[in-house]
């Protein structure tokens, strides 16, 4: 469950500017403040169960855009790569060779 809120909160951050208002709210209070679904509901003075289905399509939404646009992915992956970079120069490994491999992925990144 937590990997699962994690992944959300993510993609979230990344993608937030392609939801509506109300999405974004419902998202927020109920991935970031932690609040229940019947918390949200009360103060939007709605059922439980319309909060529930629209936090819902809203997951899926987001792993769609994640699919389509792979911001996430990219965000993961140039992680990976800068901490190889990191290692070899911690290790004393000053390959150019090496480095010039791992520019060359992060410039395929964008």
């Amino acid at each position: 469950m937590l990997e699962k809120t994690t992944r959300i909160n993510y993609l979230f951050d990344f993608y937030q500017a392609l939801l509506t208002p109300k999405q974004r709210s419902y998202m927020s209070l109920y991935y970031l403040d932690d609040l229940s679904l019947g918390e949200i509901a009360d103060e939007y003075e709605v059922s439980r169960q319309a909060v529930y289905d629209n936090i819902k399509r809203t997951e899926a939404m987001l792993e769609e855009y994640e699919e389509k646009l792979q911001l996430f992915h990219k965000f993961l992956e140039r992680g990976n790569i800068i901490e190889q970079m990191e290692k070899c120069l911690r290790d004393n490994e000053l390959d150019s060779t090496k480095l010039g491999k791992y520019l060359v992925l992060l410039k395929e990144l964008d």
